[in-house]
């Protein structure tokens, strides 16, 4: 097979991110020629009101349109265009008016697809190019997201998976907003939710068979990259570092105690991800203990890349 150019666009809870990039099936090798990411907060109070909200849409919308022209810039046809979108648009009731104005300005149908997809997507992505490692298997892939976090377990290919509606955003909406420090009560309701949400998984998939846990998506990379102490954002340093237990367990604490101001200023933190952070770093610290797992594999290369692969096959 020849090498192929797609475009692969990931539309979840809190942000949007396309994928532009050359894949050669033969060698497993996929050239990023444009990655990049949006903070869109489609999921904006989708868990109390069951709508996605007019401004989130129109945030959604606009870096769709940025989008659009980037994807004509690099000559990708519609034939090789593939926008999936996640939790948000699963749960809202007024799902169609996304679509719609998706599909007017990108050319494309979206596909809105069920969170066992989405785990399998993940696991593509996340674990392609850790074959021929020394890396014990099976793998564990733990995609922390903004309104669900999917648990997929697998070798080559997935055993089983599952997908449940603990994520940053929903996690932040349901039990960090009455005050900018979370109470004590807060923390414990939170931890509670996130328990019963992984008794869930675990129904479906052996959360502690894996051996090797592979952690994706933007709360896991940023919690990665305040770990190294990074002065900036650095994706290559972050692609494959490792988290411990305790490092995940000393940052959860730090950012759970941090004003808004504080976490701000946190070189590697993007500026969408100030409010949710606590929150994500909190389900991470309840996954990894729940594991039993004694660090945590960071992987760049998530659902966007499982969603490129996809596209070529």
């Amino acid at each position: 097979m020849t090498v192929s150019r797609v475009a692969a666009i990931d539309c979840g809870t809190n942000s949007i991110r396309l994928l532009i990039a050359d894949l050669d099936p033969a060698t497993g090798e996929i050239t990023d020629l444009d990655r990049r990411m949006v903070i869109n907060r489609l999921g904006q109070g989708v868990d109390s009101t069951g709508r996605l909200a007019p401004e989130a849409l129109e945030r959604t919308f606009a870096a769709c349109r940025e989008y659009a022209a980037l994807i004509t810039a690099h000559g990708v046809g519609p034939d090789r265009i593939r926008l999936t979108a996640t939790s948000a648009s699963r749960d809202a009731e007024n799902a169609e008016e996304f679509t719609a104005g998706v599909r007017e300005i990108l050319g494309v149908e979206p596909e809105v697809i069920t969170g066992e997809e989405e785990a399998h997507l993940s696991f593509l992505g996340a674990t392609k190019e850790l074959a021929g490692t020394d890396l014990p298997t099976p793998y564990l892939v733990v995609d922390l997201g903004g309104g669900s976090t999917e648990f997929v377990l697998g070798i080559q290919d997935v055993q089983a998976a599952r997908s449940v509606d603990i994520g940053c955003v929903r996690m932040t909406e349901r039990h960090f907003t009455s005050a900018e420090l979370p109470t004590l009560g807060q923390i414990s309701r939170a931890k509670a939710d996130i328990r019963a949400a992984l008794d869930l998984a675990a129904e479906s998939v052996p959360l502690d068979a894996a051996g090797t846990l592979v952690g994706v998506a933007g709360t896991v990379t940023t919690v990665a990259g305040i770990v190294l102490e990074l002065p900036a954002y650095d994706s290559e340093r972050i692609h494959h570092s490792r988290l411990t237990l305790d490092q995940v367990r000393e940052v959860t604490g730090r950012l759970l105690s941090s004003t808004h101001a504080e976490r701000a200023a946190i070189p590697v933190m993007h500026p969408g991800r100030v409010d949710v952070i606590a929150a994500g770093a909190l389900v991470l610290l309840e996954v990894m203990e729940r594991t039993g797992a004694a660090d945590l594999v960071v992987s760049e290369h998530d659902i966007l890349d499982g969603i490129a692969w996809s596209i070529a096959s």
